[in-house]
């Protein structure tokens, strides 16, 4: 047999979402979106901070480089100047032990030989023998009239026996000026 039923029959209800969780749901998906969206960004950001800090630090490098070559030409620079002002220096001292010498032999009596000359800070000490007092004598005038010389003083005049001959041991000081 069939059996018909006429009754209304009972629908089920279609489940329905809370709109609560329909709203939580899109807004923690929204959120997710925004927090993946905003990692990227950062992301990003930093990736370019990082070559922009990695050019720099090669430009640091470059201009570092380039100091240090500064810094070595300066002090070459200041090598070559005090060579330099030596050289100088040396040229124009160069003049007073020839002149010293030039003049001390020029002015060298017969009868007079030195034995030693020694210069400190342009006092001259010059030590000899001479045959007689006047030969000595007369070498002293000759050194005070030089226009180089000044304060020239006979500071020991001895007469010693050298074999069997009887000569003066002297040693006199000057100034030298140049």
């Amino acid at each position: 047999m069939i059996r018909i039923n006429l009754l209304p029959s009972k629908k089920k209800k279609a489940f329905v979402l809370p709109p609560a969780l329909i709203y939580g749901t899109t807004a923690m998906v929204v959120i997710i979106i925004a927090i993946i969206a905003g990692t990227f960004f950062l992301n990003s950001q930093i990736s370019s901070k990082k070559t922009a800090i990695s050019v720099k630090e090669k430009k640091l490098k470059q201009l570092q480089a380039a100091l240090e070559e500064v810094k070595n030409y300066e002090k070459d620079n200041k090598d070559y100047r005090d060579k330099n002002s030596i050289i100088e220096q040396l040229k124009k001292n160069q003049i007073v032990p020839l002149r010293l010498l030039d003049e001390v032999s020029d002015m060298l009596p017969k009868g007079v030989w030195l034995t030693g000359i020694t210069d400190k800070g342009g006092i001259v000490r010059i030590d000899g023998l001479a045959f007689s007092n006047s030969d000595l004598v007369s070498y002293v005038q000759n050194l005070k009239g030089s226009k180089y010389f000044t304060e020239v003083t006979l500071v020991e005049s001895r007469q010693t026996d050298v074999e069997d001959f009887s000569i003066y041991k002297f040693n006199l000081t000057l100034k030298i000026t140049v």
